[in-house]
């Protein structure tokens, strides 16, 4: 049975009892739909759902984080697993809210990739968790503190996971302003409090198993997902601590390139067939993430425009633009594929939302001037129907015919100039936009920054721009680059820094 048993299930029970009834602070449960956080859910549950009527008082937001990537499956057990929570906790009468949250608009994994050109996520430059999960959540904590004063959340985060887990979590345990209570070191008067701490994936498992899940779902069918998540498809558990245990897997963002490959996408593919409709989805996360071909994916300036080097050779910044177009059919013809041949259940399934493809036209029209706005032409020729932008206001003056016209007079006459067009298509919107007498302040300096930006022949030409400005520097006694400058390049060093 493990390190727990049923007297200490009940003794962790009426100690969230005696918690929750303390004080009048709210709690907020962190739910991700894994195996632990539904432990932790459940525990917290029958804890309360064992109170009188009149003592459950207190709110427990349930909260799940949906990144809008999350991998279809997983995505779909979350979203069934908040409704049957929501149905279940008003039937009887229990203090339990079920709340999604999801990114910004502005924020999300595909505006930023498709839309701003960012780099795919690395060790060395990692945009995504901040704007997908962290963000979402604190700014719903920050509203429930501004509200109580102060917020309980509750984890299931255990010291097994991992040693750098145990590490951080016993550091916490020291500055406890409360018994079982942990300071969060990101946000004041938030306390946290983790009832499987102590737990093993063992104990998880023993727990789920043999407890009923309170709100009508089956914790036997979770332990089902974990185990096509695994290589060998299966769930050792409590069999021989010397195997693997399907608690080892998992679960998160179909896109994340944090990791060499997604093993658990590519366990449920492999183990099920009729999981084979993901396979698209593998395939695409693995060609936007492929390291070796990505530098020549990307423009040779920063994401601002400006020149940047480290050892002998220029950063590479954005993603170039018929790359970012490329990407942006890609998803959604995967889209339009599993609409039409996946599952039922996933006939309705939004790889990316209305409310991203907005966003993204608009930053490539408006902030990077690509005026022939190509976005909804490539909705239009993939889903075949008319993009819907109720609130965009076209552009009198300049689209695609006129974009195409500026191009080949670009490509005849300055064939050999790679920024030429760039230039041109900049500086033809910037005047566009500034038509209006009240709309001509600062377009001079925005010319000139726009020039400052292209001026260069091709990387070749920019790169001994930038050393010849180097050693200009270097000579004056000013502050330069000694990296790029002085030393000799080093063999395989990544050109990622965060833009930020």
């Amino acid at each position: 049975m493990g390190n727990i048993t049923k007297d200490s299930i009940n003794g962790m029970m009426t100690t969230i009892q005696n918690l929750y009834l303390s004080d009048s602070i709210p709690w907020m449960i962190g739910y991700s739909g894994g195996k632990d956080s539904t432990a932790a859910v459940q525990l917290v549950w029958m804890a309360i759902e064992a109170l009188p009527q009149e003592q459950r008082k207190k709110t427990v937001h349930i909260m799940n984080t949906d990144t809008l990537v999350e991998s279809p499956v997983v995505a779909r057990w979350v979203e069934r697993s908040l409704d049957a929570m929501q149905e279940a906790a008003e039937e009887r009468g229990l203090p339990f809210v079920s709340v999604r949250l999801t990114p910004d608009w502005n924020d999300t994994f595909w505006v930023n990739l498709i839309g701003r050109g960012y780099p795919f996520p690395r060790m060395k430059y990692r945009w995504c968790t901040d704007r997908l999960k962290v963000r979402p959540v604190n700014n719903f904590i920050r509203n429930k503190i501004a509200e109580h004063g102060e917020v309980i959340l509750v984890l299931g985060t255990r010291k097994q996971e991992s040693a750098r887990r145990s590490r951080t979590m016993t550091n916490l345990e020291k500055k406890r302003v409360r018994e079982l209570l942990s300071p969060n070191p990101t946000l004041a008067n938030e306390l946290v409090f983790s009832p499987l701490e102590v737990w093993s994936d063992d104990d998880v498992w023993v727990f789920l198993m043999q407890y009923k899940n309170p709100w009508g779902y089956s914790n036997m069918d979770l332990m089902t997902m974990y185990r096509g998540a695994t290589a060998d498809n299966e769930c050792p558990l409590m069999v021989d601590r010397s195997l693997p245990s399907c608690g080892k897997s998992r679960f998160g963002c179909w896109v994340c390139t944090m990791v060499e490959s997604d093993k658990s996408m590519e366990a449920m593919i492999a183990n099920d067939e009729e999981k084979e409709w993901m396979l698209p989805l593998l395939e695409f996360r693995n060609e936007f993430g492929d390291l070796a071909g990505d530098r020549e994916r990307r423009i040779f300036r920063r994401m601002r425009g400006n020149l940047q080097g480290h050892y002998g050779q220029l950063f590479h910044g954005p993603y170039k633009r018929e790359v970012r177009e490329h990407w942006l059919r890609r998803l959604l013809e995967i889209q339009r594929h599993i609409n039409e041949t996946g599952p039922d259940e996933f006939h309705d399934l939004a790889l990316i939302r209305m409310e991203e493809l907005r966003a993204i036209r608009r930053i490539w029209v408006c902030d990077k001037h690509e005026f022939t706005d190509a976005l909804p032409r490539i909705y239009e020729d993939v889903t075949g129907r008319s993009f819907a932008d109720p609130e965009w206001i076209a552009s009198d003056h300049f689209a695609r015919e006129e974009w195409d016209v500026l191009a080949d007079v670009c490509a005849r006459l300055y064939g050999d100039e790679e920024l030429a067009f760039e230039m041109m298509y900049s500086l033809v919107d910037i005047e566009s936009r500034a038509a209006g007498l009240g709309d001509r302040k600062g377009i001079l300096e925005a010319m000139e920054r726009v020039i400052g930006q292209t001026f260069y022949r091709n990387e070749e030409d920019a790169t001994q721009y930038y050393a010849a400005r180097m050693t200009r520097k270097k000579e004056m006694g000013a502050a330069y680059n000694e990296i790029f400058l002085d030393a000799v390049r080093a063999e395989g060093h990544m050109d990622i820094e965060d833009e930020e």
